[in-house]
């Protein structure tokens, strides 16, 4: 478990700009399972998720398309909460960062650590936007 005071930042980069921090499984069941579409990122320390996962999820929110219900969890420190929302992911194996799309509660876009490892933000954001376009309303 990271301590709070480090985490504290990498959080507020997600909830700044609308995400819902999720702490338990039952938040992660209940954001996922609503109608719509729900963006759930699963957070992390390491620096892909600083230069390219939490700046991608950023930047793919410009789009006129994008997800009914922002969502997040964080490795490493919401353990109960990134499991539950790790099972929804699969059959993708846990890696973090992640994101996934849900509609209705079911997994329809995934994008894995190493989707997001080594890819500038512009291009996770592409990724994601063409999700929206064809997900979302």
């Amino acid at each position: 478990m990271y301590p709070e005071e480090l985490v504290k930042p990498m959080r507020e980069d997600l909830t700044k700009i609308g995400f819902e921090e999720l702490h338990t499984a039952a938040a992660v069941d209940a954001a996922i399972a609503k109608e719509g579409t729900t963006l759930v990122v699963v957070n992390s320390v390491c620096g892909c998720a600083a230069a390219n996962a939490r700046p991608g999820a950023r930047i793919s929110l410009q789009n006129t398309k994008h997800p009914d219900s922002l969502v997040t969890v964080f490795a490493g420190v919401d353990r109960e909460a990134t499991d539950k929302a790790r099972a929804h992911m699969v059959p993708f194996p846990p890696s973090s960062p992640c994101m996934a799309l849900f509609k209705n509660g079911e997994l329809v876009h995934m994008l894995e650590r190493h989707h997001i490892e080594g890819r500038p933000a512009e291009m996770i954001a592409e990724n994601l936007k063409d999700a929206y376009n064809e997900h979302c309303s």
